[in-house]
């Protein structure tokens, strides 16, 4: 989902600069089913992403004066509740336990194609929400939002190999998941 680019657009933009109230909500209105989705992602509930979405708006109209016209603004806004959804990551994670998850399972490699053909995206999310969050937040910057391992080291603070092993065991536990699922379905069917 982007926004478009309009020249309603770049008047609300501007119009919120100059602090109108009416423009600023109308604005938020506007880039909330954006921004919800965005900051869903990284969350195990809506009442997290929804406190995300708010700080990130609050940067959004205290940044809008950085936003360049050339720029997608979907695109921009975007950038910024995914760092604001890292600020959060970094406050919780040092108020937790700095130790990870330690688990016996042996990782597989691969996912099972069939598998994710029978389940729906709703599903999928389901168990991307139940990765432990430090596993979540890897997950996602890496397979969705495209970031390297080196990039999401410096994100949140970690090394490059626990963000290499956070995907890793994310992947293991969603195939594990995905394999559980399968298997009631073929049981359920068969």
């Amino acid at each position: 989902m982007n926004l478009p680019d309009s020249k309603e657009l770049q008047e609300l933009i501007r119009l919120c600069k100059k602090n109108d109230r009416k423009a600023q909500e109308r604005m938020f209105k506007v880039t909330y089913p954006l921004a919800i989705q965005v900051c869903r992602r990284y969350t195990p509930n809506l009442d997290e992403a929804q406190s995300i979405v708010n700080e990130g708006m609050l940067k959004v109209f205290g940044q809008l004066d950085h936003y360049s016209p050339e720029l997608s603004f979907g695109g921009w806004v975007r950038r910024i509740m995914v760092n604001t959804a890292i600020d959060q990551y970094r406050k919780t994670k040092r108020l937790q336990d700095r130790y990870a998850e330690i688990e016996d399972e042996s990782p597989v490699f691969s996912f099972d194609e069939g598998t994710l053909d029978q389940i729906s995206a709703e599903e999928i999310l389901e168990l991307v929400d139940d990765l432990p969050p430090a596993y979540r937040m890897v997950f996602i910057l890496y397979a969705i939002e495209g970031y390297n391992h080196r990039e999401i080291a410096e994100q949140l603070g970690i090394s490059e190999g626990t963000s290499k092993s956070n995907y890793f065991k994310a992947k293991a536990k969603l195939q594990s998941a995905l394999t559980q699922i399968n298997t009631e379905k073929q049981r359920n069917h068969g």
